[in-house]
């Protein structure tokens, strides 16, 4: 019984680890951050890119390699090609799923550029010397010192 008492606090010690939180709070927003890239590339990009290229709707672009055994081609739609059997290629999902993998990595680059330019610790900061030493006696005085107060020496 101590045993597995033991192995669900081991477990329960492992999974609040401070890592394993941020892991999940990445994993997170990872997903929510993906379902705005491609509504980023398939609702902002992806119209303006097929009007200048001839109104071609990139979702739908797909060529028949092999037609379907139930229909022969042309197919109106992917789905069309899909349930007639055919052997497509969809050239289209792949050029928004690779706009996607850009933006999605551009961002990624500049948050962990970002992160590292604030984990960055500052230059050290010369210090400002606030002693000096007597020249006669060697003994640690004020820099604004005029006499030293240890050998009564006058300080240039």
């Amino acid at each position: 019984m101590n045993y597995i008492k033991n192995l669900f606090m081991d477990f329960k010690n492992f999974a609040v680890k401070g890592n394993m939180v941020d892991m999940a709070v990445g994993i997170i927003l990872g997903a929510a951050f993906n379902g705005v890239v491609n509504s980023i590339v398939t609702d902002l990009i992806m119209p303006p890119i097929s009007l200048l290229l001839a109104k071609i709707n990139f979702s739908g672009l797909f060529f028949t390699l092999k037609d379907g055994s139930a229909v022969a081609g042309p197919y109106a739609s992917i789905d069309a090609a899909k349930e007639a059997g055919a052997v497509i290629l969809n050239l289209g999902a792949f050029v928004n799923t690779a706009i996607s993998f850009v933006i999605t990595a551009w961002a990624v680059f500049m948050l962990v550029k970002l992160v590292s330019k604030l984990r960055k610790e500052p230059a050290p900061v010369e210090a400002v010397p606030t002693t000096k030493e007597c020249p006669f006696c060697k003994s640690t005085i004020n820099i604004n010192a005029t006499k030293c107060p240890h050998c009564t020496s006058e300080l240039k």
